[in-house]
């Protein structure tokens, strides 16, 4: 799925707090904060709901020899 870094990098990309993202995926902020500082790994929708809303955003997840986020390009 995604790693927590690849979170923190596509937060970062889109200037969005942890709030921002645990409203636009419907979970709880701590669940955000939970998962980005690797205290607890969320459940599989839940990190599926995270991932669909970064990229209903814009971002995309790379996955080669160092996973990464991008911007899709407009």
């Amino acid at each position: 799925m995604i790693s927590p870094v690849q979170s923190k990098m596509a937060r970062a990309a889109l200037g969005w707090s942890t709030r921002d993202l645990a409203q636009k995926a419907q979970v709880g902020t701590a669940t955000i904060s939970r998962f980005e500082t690797e205290a607890r790994d969320p459940i599989p929708a839940t990190l599926a709901a995270i991932r669909r809303a970064l990229e209903a955003a814009g971002v995309e997840f790379t996955n080669g020899n160092q996973p990464g986020v991008r911007l899709r390009k407009a």
